[in-house]
């Protein structure tokens, strides 16, 4: 007996789906929660688990079909009505392992299908060797009629050694064959070595996404020594990161150490290669298109004296930390400016409906959050409410979750206005796009320390400040340059004064 599962509903504005990729195919094992396929919205790409356990019989929707919510997916089973025979546990995890590499061997990077190649060899020199054995050792009566395992019997004299070693001279003809055999044949702790490979294979059975190994390679982590924290040992994100601090913490010394030699770029694996647009990136790309062709967008920029706010940080920085359990960043205090001046400017988080201009009676910031998949776009609900603790929790939660692919559709919807911080990656400036309905965004730079005319004592002198830009890019359809430069002048006084002592929330 089966039972189908249907598309879930993703949020109150999403429609439909695309399957993206099937994580299990037919005749797999799969747990409660499990995730079963990837699915695309306009808004999210998220994993849909499986809510009941058993065996897939039947997929009912392709990859790269686009069906509405509530349509059935697959249908899952006790096996019985399955195209594959699974009558053992082992036959199962043997069929999910080789399933999962054929699944593997289709991604763009070469080294982890490089490695399942090398692991797939590996048993063919064992399955080979009594007859290497029988060409070399002919003497040794036990070697062309004993079994696979019973070959551990001879290998412990050591004379089998270097006999294994002249065989390939003495007999030219069979070269090709005793070459890859000996070494296979001629030690235990190689002919045990074979045997963890199913091991190896099961630990690593767990489904690793384009997006985990794509990480990895990045990070230069080799997957098979990863252990996953996920359901079922599946590796994360997390676990990839891990291992690549750990790495790095471990080889400190050695490239500290390490002569300096010239400089060369790192060359990414998709350089020379060719990809399909993801849903989410066609939504981006059709959006931003959409927005540039029907709004008229333009960009006032003001430099920002943030010292007070860098000395205001580095002195409560330690006891929020303590109290709160989140670090205290400029980004809460950007935010915290840009929300409050918003409600005494009400244009910047309007937006337009036919002939009319709309002034929401709330403050919903979206927070942009760059991820392997694309731009997306968190929102903080009630923002001119909160305080630079909320403000610091709300940001590192969203920015986690969206990374994590744990976010749901519904916290990408509803805001009124965007922050976007370039300066993270070292951005001095830019000119961000404003995305329909809102009609501004602000982008703030990195903070820089330079010299700077100051008043001293009623005097000017030179000293060391702390800058940084903001950029507010908006519709000019609705906002005049006067609206924006009046919005920049109250968030740049918010900030120039520095009095966040009743805003720190603890």
């Amino acid at each position: 007996m089966s039972e189908s599962v249907n598309l879930p509903a993703l949020g109150e504005s999403v429609t439909e789906g695309t399957v993206t990729r099937w994580l299990k195919n037919v005749g797999d094992r799969v747990e409660v929660d499990e995730p079963l396929l990837e699915v695309s919205t306009d808004k999210v790409d998220t994993e849909i688990p499986s809510p009941i356990a058993g065996v897939v019989e039947e997929i009912l929707v392709q990859e790269d079909e686009t069906v509405e919510v509530g349509t059935a997916l697959v249908k899952i089973g006790d096996g019985s009505g399955s195209g594959s025979d699974s009558g053992s546990s082992d036959g199962q995890n043997a069929d999910q392992g080789a399933d999962e590499t054929a699944a593997d061997a289709t991604e763009p990077e070469t080294a982890p299908s490089t490695e399942q190649g090398e692991e797939q060899k590996a048993p063919e020199p064992q399955q080979a060797e009594p007859a290497p054995g029988g060409q070399t050792q002919p003497a040794a009566p036990q070697a062309p009629s004993a079994p696979p395992v019973p070959q551990a019997a001879p290998v412990p004299p050591p004379a089998a050694v270097p006999a294994a070693v002249p065989a390939p001279a003495a007999a030219p003809a069979a070269a090709p064959a005793p070459a890859a055999a000996p070494a296979p044949a001629a030690s235990g702790a190689t002919a045990s070595a074979s045997v963890p490979n199913p091991t190896q294979d099961a630990s690593a059975s767990g489904y690793v996404t384009p997006l985990v190994r794509k990480l990895a390679n990045e990070q230069g982590v080799d997957l098979s020594t990863v252990t996953g924290s996920g359901v079922g040992g599946r590796i994360r994100k997390e676990d990839v990161l891990a291992a690549a601090e750990q790495a790095k913490t471990a080889g400190a010394p050695a490239q500290a150490a390490a002569p300096t030699g010239p400089f060369v770029a790192e060359t990414s694996p998709l350089r020379g290669t060719r990809e399909k647009m993801s849903r989410l990136r066609k939504v981006v790309a059709e959006r931003a298109v959409q927005s540039m062709t029907s709004t008229a967008q333009l960009t006032s920029v003001v430099e920002v004296d943030v010292t007070k706010v860098a000395q205001f940080r580095d002195a409560n920085k330690a006891e929020f930390l303590e109290k709160t359990g989140s670090k205290l960043s400029f980004m809460p205090f950007f935010a915290l400016a840009a929300s409050e001046a918003l409600k005494a400017h009400p244009k910047i988080n309007s937006t337009v409906e036919g002939d009319e201009i709309v002034y929401p009676d709330h403050e919903n910031v979206s927070i942009a959050v760059d991820t392997e998949r694309g731009l997306l776009t968190p929102v903080i609900k009630d923002a001119s409410s909160l305080s630079l603790a909320d403000f610091s929790k709300s940001i590192a939660d969203l920015a986690e979750r969206t990374r994590n692919n744990q976010l749901k559709p519904d916290e990408l919807a509803g805001g009124t206005f965007t922050l976007t911080n370039t300066g993270s990656r070292g951005a001095l400036f830019d000119t961000p796009v404003v995305f329909l309905p809102q009609s501004a965004i602000l982008g703030t730079g990195i903070v820089t320390k330079r010299p700077a005319v100051v008043k001293v004592d009623g005097q000017e002198a030179i000293a060391i400040r702390s800058f940084v830009y903001l950029a507010l890019s908006y519709d000019h359809r609705i906002i005049d340059g006067a609206d924006a430069s009046r919005y920049l002048v109250a968030v740049k006084t918010r900030l120039e004064e520095g009095n966040f002592g009743p805003n720190l929330g603890y």
